[in-house]
């Protein structure tokens, strides 16, 4: 027993290692990358180094700073003379006006449909849930360029088109969540005393569906991003002559094999976005869910 005793006092003693755990420098990793893509994009016009519509035909094709040494044009120019680096940052502004306008829309239609048919359930959820078949059997892509065939193409379709196309994932998550919520003792007990069905909603369901709403919609934001990209690769997402990733790669594909860069300049950014948003809901699912928190 007197021999045990100083390991087990050593053992106290021991200095606890500083600093944050690896999970946590992973989180600043993956905000600091989505920061500097949201700063870039609220503050394009004065970030931006030239007008992302300027030609310069003197200078068009001209290679990134790598290869001619010029910091006027980091990332080079496209067939039209057009700054690549302008055009990356201006095309992160569209990238995020789809991001902020679709996740929230898409999260309040389906979060407040999806709780309606969990809580109501019978005519109601049979009713909610057969449209989202219908939606989720109907590819987003296709009536996207059904729309831009008889609009034309504009940015405000493809907010529409995602936001149709996107609702439906929060609304089986709140529906699923609902369900198994309104069957524990404390909804009962709501439910006996006579409260409401809108009080309990928004006191005793929501609440308890918010973690899981945040990390589904963070993992959508990938989802956004890509999807913008590949209907301005289509030709129907934002406007003709507006700078945005999808149209970048579109425009530089039929010079992949002599000035790859400007294909993989824009598809490299919507790689690297897409890839720290996943990963950052990963790691908020994890955290967020007790269930598979886990130590990092």
């Amino acid at each position: 027993m007197s021999a045990a005793a100083p390991q087990v006092e050593a053992i106290e003693l021991r200095p606890r290692r500083r600093g944050l755990p690896h999970g946590w420098r992973s989180l600043s990793v993956y905000l600091f990358v989505i920061g500097l893509v949201i700063f870039a994009a609220a503050f394009a016009d004065i970030v931006a180094p030239h007008d992302p519509a300027q030609q310069d035909i003197v200078n068009r094709l001209q290679g990134p700073v790598w290869q001619t040494g010029d910091w006027n044009h980091v990332f080079g120019t496209d067939d039209l003379g057009r700054d690549t680096f302008s055009r990356l940052i201006h095309g992160a502004r569209i990238s995020m006006r789809v991001v902020a306008i679709v996740i929230p829309a898409a999260l309040l239609i389906g979060t407040l449909l999806g709780l309606t048919a969990g809580w109501q359930l019978g005519k109601v959820d049979r009713f909610i849930m057969r449209i989202v078949d219908v939606q989720l059997a109907f590819p987003g892509i296709l009536a996207a360029v059904l729309l831009a065939a008889i609009t034309g193409p504009r940015l405000s379709n493809v907010i529409i088109i995602l936001t149709i196309f996107l609702w439906a994932a929060f609304a089986r998550l709140a529906r699923a969540e609902t369900i198994s919520l309104r069957e524990r003792d404390y909804i009962l007990a709501a439910r006996t005393i006579g409260a409401p069905g809108y009080r309990i909603l928004g006191l005793h369901v929501l609440p308890n569906l918010v973690n899981s709403i945040i990390v589904l919609a963070t993992l959508q934001l990938a989802t956004v991003i890509i999807a913008e990209a590949s209907l301005s690769f289509l030709g129907v997402g934002a406007e003709i002559g507006t700078p945005s990733w999808g149209s970048m790669v579109a425009e530089g594909r039929k010079l992949l094999s002599i000035k790859f860069w400007l294909v993989g300049i824009p598809g490299l950014a919507i790689v690297i976005v897409a890839l720290v948003a996943n990963l950052m809901g990963d790691w908020l699912r994890d955290f967020l869910d007790p269930r598979l928190r886990r130590s990092r």
